[in-house]
């Protein structure tokens, strides 16, 4: 997220609706998944997307800076809102869906204009005249082309590919043809801008240094150039120049060839007069080809590229036709089956702004400017540089979808932030734009990122090196972090007042250099649960220990008695205290939230969280609650702030929490409303900010009926299909396949499961199901079902916090009357998700829980040896392994395993050690 996210109350959706729409023929398969996309969808309201012509992962995004009369006010983050219907340029480069306002890019408008230049266009603060009028019916917006006919008459028509365009003019006859090149008017402005004309060899050049991500100089920071980027841009047109002429801070130069200046980053009429550019001039009713490729690395670079991507002569219908062709084959990676018309184009533009990102910013040589501000070079074995990240966004769907589907690029650009990492003195800034660091937002989401694309798969990148410096960064207190401009606040590092954080174990709102105290605790335990993971694949046991110790630290913010219906995540103190004032609608302690949503933000230890909520009786009541109105009716576009909002990202789990929770019905029946009734078709179809493709990647997995479980992990939760089929075929060759032929907004819920015919109870998929593929089979009915509930079939937690589960018995080891004392038996009994049921298993060979470990009695090693609770001391009594083959839990010392008696299904029954046999009585499910 952009650093402003504006809610959206209400979703209006227009166009087609999804709710009730027909259902085409089971058999009819999506062939041509290109032609279902409409990129004006999320272009009205706060969606902030924009329609230009734009390849998948391009550096160029060729499309409109619209403006509501003041030249400095677009209406839109990102240049282009559907209601505003006044164009002041066809810009370069965008970003899309970001939150903020002035947001970012926008840069070089270049304005086809059918009058005469007789004043300083910069001068004009009103754009009364540098600034032309169109009709949506006369705007056609395709993947990778943008045509649109102005007011005054002049059609513009535009493909591009990975960094370059090509654009047709088409000019009125009897009327002057112009084409403006508005260098200094990025969307935030520029510190400084250039133009050079040569009319005789019909080229324009120029650059634009320009950054200060959503209004923010390096978030307050003195002099912090690495916010800023020097974007270079040439053309060459087909037609003769009959005029030039530039302007530089309200003075016009009719004749003139070279300009320089900048607008600075002021806001609204300040920047006013100020800035600088330059036109050129054809022959009267024209019609004009440009040719024009850019770079982040310098002028020369934009030329190569140019020249590289666009053979000269080449015109817009065939690279437009290219461009299509790319579109068509990166979105058949999911191929869809039935479907209304409305539910395709909602689903493939969902799909195609998902992957409008990363961005490319090397150039075709494989240089870069690096956020050192240096020229490098991608590494050997990398296939492109790749920038921008909307971390806090990104991460907890978008990046998902990408390691999923394009594990190639995913891993491209994992190695592309480690090296941005490595020239900024080791920090992994929470957001990249191009390649410098913004430091908005909050947490550290590089983290969660780079272990969810190794635990998919997405590895072929320097990953022990990334591991070993954000290991470091979660460790180690960076002197950078607390002393930037902006502190307190949002500080360079992303570990801001780390040492502070390990000693309390959490983020005191009052000494936490931080957007909210609570917020960066939670962000930081889901951080350190991803290198957990991360940790435990790579072998190293104590990193694994240290890091699922703290994934829990979330503990520590949570309040059981916040209100008197139940506990809250609320900020707290250094010494300790709450901060006051609290209600589950306060923003305090959070960032772009309030702890009613941010509560639910726990999703690596779901059963923990229900457990220290009272049980997971009274945790899914207050779900229910988050879903639905005092009246019981469905409360889920947002607008209260005790309730979901699905346009924010702290909550985008919380609809798959009930598989969890046992209740996997209502995730299907939840995921389903919001899918029908919050996204669609339409400038209106989405449900706020895009935030880099966030919301669209939800929306993606709902509807394919699958989502993330947990960052750093690859399993897969199973929910409710919108389509009869549909197969996802990663760029590695895995094919996976969801089938749920009955799939009807009326069979809406899942009766039965297999995984590659066998059938599964689980309401969930394992990692084996991304890595090789697979096919998941649903059989879909009108009424919720038993399936998925039983506490065996529950989604894991992977903290190594949750029950210990007899996996055919629907047993949990419990600790009689959740007594502390030394000697207390450990028993079979129904689970309830209470903390006589939470067990942890911290790395170190031992399992724990109410702070003492699971010990054989005596230290026996006989058959029989009864099982007990005491104090951990080191022995091999309290030595556990284990064993997934046979789903047993065995202590090394004795070779003997854990052992329900005789298969009992009575509560109370004292566990033992007895010979490992592979039998009902010894399948045992830990939290890993």
């Amino acid at each position: 997220m952009a650093h402003l996210k504006r809610k959206l109350l209400v979703v209006a959706v227009t166009g087609a609706g999804l709710v009730a729409a027909p259902v085409a023929p089971a058999a009819d398969v999506v062939t041509d998944p290109a032609a279902f996309v409409d990129p004006l969808i999320g272009s009205a309201r706060d969606g902030n997307t924009w329609p230009g012509a734009v390849r998948p992962y391009g550096m160029l995004s060729w499309s409109p800076t619209s403006t509501r009369g003041d030249q400095t006010s677009t209406g839109a983050a990102n240049g282009y809102q559907y209601d505003v219907t006044r164009i002041r340029g066809l810009s370069l480069t965008h970003l899309n869906g970001a939150g903020c306002n002035p947001g970012a890019a926008g840069d070089v408008p270049i304005l086809p204009f059918a009058s005469a230049v007789d004043s300083s266009p910069s001068a004009d603060s009103t754009d009364a005249k540098y600034a032309t009028n169109f009709s949506h019916a006369d705007e056609s917006a395709k993947p990778g082309r943008y045509t649109v006919k102005l007011a005054d008459g002049v059609r513009s028509d535009l493909a591009v590919t990975a960094r370059a365009g090509v654009g047709q003019f088409t000019f009125p006859a009897g009327r002057p043809a112009n084409l403006l090149f508005r260098t200094s008017n990025s969307l935030n402005g520029s510190e400084d801008a250039e133009i050079t004309i040569d009319a005789a060899n019909r080229r324009v050049t120029g650059s634009v240094l320009t950054g200060a991500f959503c209004g923010r100089r390096a978030n307050g920071g003195t002099n912090n150039r690495r916010t800023y980027y020097r974007l270079y841009f040439s053309v060459q047109f087909d037609k003769a120049v009959t005029g030039t002429g530039t302007w530089v801070n309200g003075t016009l130069q009719p004749g003139g060839t070279r300009a320089t200046g900048g607008e600075g980053y002021a806001t609204g009429a300040d920047r006013a007069g100020r800035g600088s550019g330059g036109w050129v001039s054809f022959a009267s009713g024209s019609d004009v080809r440009m040719r024009i490729g850019i770079s982040y690395v310098s002028l020369a670079g934009a030329e190569r590229n140019r020249d590289t991507e666009l053979t000269a002569g080449v015109d817009v219908p065939t690279v437009a036709a290219q461009a299509y062709d790319d579109w068509k084959r990166q979105l058949s990676a999911v191929q869809v089956t039935g479907g209304s018309t409305a539910q395709r184009t909602a689903f493939y533009t969902a799909l195609y702004h998902s992957l409008l990102q990363p961005n490319l910013v090397s150039d075709v040589d494989g240089r870069y400017l690096g956020s050192d501000l240096a020229v490098h070079t991608v590494t050997a074995g990398q296939g492109a540089q790749y920038g921008t990240f909307s971390g806090w966004d990104q991460y907890r769907a978008q990046i998902q979808l990408l390691a999923l589907l394009k594990p190639a690029v995913a891993g491209d650009y994992a190695q592309s932030m480690y090296q941005f990492a490595q020239q900024h003195s080791g920090i992994w800034d929470r957001w990249l734009h191009n390649n410098g660091p913004t430091h908005v937002m909050t947490g550290d989401p590089a983290a969660p990122t780079l272990a969810t694309f190794v635990a998919m798969g997405a590895d072929h990148f320097d990953a022990a090196g990334a591991y070993a410096s954000l290991y470091r960064q979660a460790t180690v207190q960076n002197a950078d972090a607390l002393n930037d401009g902006g502190c307190p606040g949002q500080c360079t590092g992303q570990r801001p007042a780390l040492n502070q954080y390990l000693a309390s174990h959490y983020a005191p709102q009052n000494a936490c250099h931080c957007w909210g105290g609570a917020a960066e605790t939670l962000e930081n335990s889901l951080a350190d649960f991803s290198l957990a993971m991360w940790a435990q694949r790579l072998g190293r046991t104590a990193d694994q220990a240290t890091m699922s110790a703290r994934a829990d630290w979330w503990r520590n913010t949570f309040n059981p008695q916040a209100t008197s219906t139940g506990g809250y995540q609320q900020a707290r103190n250094a010494d300790g205290s709450w901060v006051g004032g609290f209600s589950p609608s306060t923003d305090v302690g959070f960032a772009q939230g309030t702890s009613a949503t941010y509560t639910w933000m726990v999703p690596q230890n779901a059963t923990g969280l229900a457990a220290a909520m009272g049980g997971t009786g009274l945790a899914v009541k207050r779900l229910d609650a988050f879903f639905h109105d005092d009246a019981g009716n469905w409360a889920v576009k947002g607008g209260n702030a005790q309730r979901y909002d699905p346009g924010n990202e702290p909550g985008l789990h919380a609809p798959w929490l009930y598989n969890a929770l046992g209740q996997p019905a209502k995730t299907q029946a939840t995921t389903r409303e919001i899918v029908d009734t919050v996204y669609g078709t339409g400038p209106s179809g989405l449900p706020g900010n895009d935030d880099l493709g966030t919301m669209s990647a939800w929306y993606v997995f709902a509807a394919i009926g699958i989502f993330p479980q947990v960052v750093g992990r690859a399993e897969l939760l199973v929910g409710s299909p919108l389509f009869p089929s549909v197969k996802l075929v990663r760029d590695n060759g895995v094919v996976l396949t969801v089938d749920a032929p009955a799939t009807t907004d009326a069979n809406q819920y899942v009766q039965s499961a297999s995984l590659d015919g066998a059938t599964l109870n689980r309401s969930w998929l394992p990692e084996s199901f991304v890595r090789s593929g697979g096919t998941l089979s649903l059989t879909m009915g009108a009424a919720a079902s038993t399936w998925g509930t039983a506490t065996a079939n529950r989604p894991p937690d992977r903290t190594g916090t949750g029950p210990v589960t007899l996996v055919q018995l629907d047993k949990c080891l419990d600790v009689n009357n959740s007594s502390t004392a030394n000697g207390t038996k450990i028993q079979i009994w129904g689970c309830n998700g209470t903390n006589a049921q939470q067990w942890t298993v911290p790395g170190d060979g031992t399992v724990r829980a109410l702070g003492k470990c699971l010990d054989v009695t005596s230290s026996g090693t006989a058959n029989g040896a009864k099982l007990q609770l005491y104090d951990c001391n080191g022995t091999g009594a309290q030595q556990w392994t284990y064993v997934p083959a046979s789903q047993a839990l065995r202590n090394p010392q004795s070779g003997r395993c854990v052992d329900d008696p005789s298969g009992s299904t009575t509560n109370g029954t004292q566990l033992q050690l007895w010979d490992c046999n592979a039998s009902n009585a010894q399948r045992i499910a830990v939290p890993a």
